[in-house]
């Protein structure tokens, strides 16, 4: 069995920008970021208690990795929790492309361990799932997840990690106001009842709910975002007027409260971090305790938004 219980902060810190290398085209998500600029980000969210950061390989193709791990130097690593994925799109012809990929994580990260590691999408789940197993009796992996698995194909992982004394501890999926899939299909209840951590991903929706983008002022042109979501921006601001107002409220944003909406649907949110400055919302978020009544309001606005926010990687839960 795992030799500890799996345990996170109330925010998960996402880096799926980390890895863009800042051309057009090329994981490109607008943003300018520095290795100075990053490790004050790493400084100021150790300081907060934030301490879990989330990875991949398809991040930059192991760009996000390699900037993770100078941003930590000089760190302990039992300081902070490593969380990076197998994807299986990516997966090579060896004789173990788990083993493989992990390796490549582990050397890129500096770490011979990984604290949470994932099957990225599900694939083949009864082919990759048995080939996490050697790992987690090694010590390389010490927790299991999925990521982006419908309940069916958990039930299917979290037999065959059974068999061998392990589990299915956290599922990684899309949830947002305007996402909610893996709650109408049953997949939050799923977990409550089975003490697994649910981790939320795109709170956000990368951006487009933290209320600073409009159809005057929308998200970076040329930007994988915008070409996603600044068609939709006019659909969300009675959404994101609401947040606002909500967040002023309790001296914060629409993006704090889009945050504190889903740790109050008993999910641990992975945020994007690229600023120091955006720890200071997480904190907020942290504080921000939102009233049944305004977690039913802010959902009856998204549903009225009548927006599909789905991504191509994402099948139907």
């Amino acid at each position: 069995m795992t030799s500890r219980t799996l345990t996170v902060p109330a925010v998960a810190l996402g880096t799926w920008a980390w890895g863009d290398s800042g051309e057009v085209g090329d994981g490109y998500f607008g943003s300018q970021l520095t290795g100075p600029g990053l490790r004050k980000v790493v400084e100021k969210a150790h300081s907060n208690g934030f301490t879990l950061w989330d990875t991949a390989v398809v991040y930059g193709m192991g760009r996000s990795e390699a900037v993770l791990a100078q941003a930590l130097k000089g760190y302990d690593r039992s300081e902070y929790q490593l969380s990076t994925k197998f994807t299986p799109q990516i997966a090579g012809d060896g004789d173990d492309p788990v083993a493989d990929m992990l390796e490549q994580s582990l050397d890129r990260m500096g770490t011979d361990y990984v604290d949470l590691y994932w099957i990225h999408n599900p694939a083949d789940v009864a082919r990759w799932t048995p080939l996490l197993i050697p790992p987690l009796k090694s010590g390389k992996i010490k927790h299991v997840g999925v990521s982006n698995h419908n309940l069916e194909e958990i039930a299917l992982a979290d037999q065959i990690l059974g068999e061998a004394g392990f589990r299915v501890e956290a599922v990684q999926n899309h949830y947002s106001l305007l996402y909610r899939s893996s709650e109408r299909a049953g997949i939050l209840d799923h977990c409550r009842e089975h003490d697994v951590r649910f981790l939320s991903y795109m709170v956000l929706e990368q951006g487009a709910l933290t209320g600073r983008y409009t159809a005057a002022g929308p998200l970076p042109e040329g930007s994988v975002r915008a070409a996603a979501y600044n068609g939709i921006l006019p659909r969300l601001r009675a959404l994101t007027d609401r947040m606002g107002r909500i967040g002023q409220d309790r001296g914060g944003s629409a993006a704090d409260v889009a945050t504190a909406w889903a740790i109050a649907k008993g999910t641990t949110p992975i945020v994007g971090v690229t600023k120091a400055g955006y720890i200071d919302g997480l904190v907020r978020a942290r504080g921000i305790d939102l009233a049944d009544e305004e977690i039913a309001e802010l959902e009856a606005l998204a549903d009225a938004a009548d927006v599909d926010t789905r991504g191509s990687w994402e099948h139907e839960m």
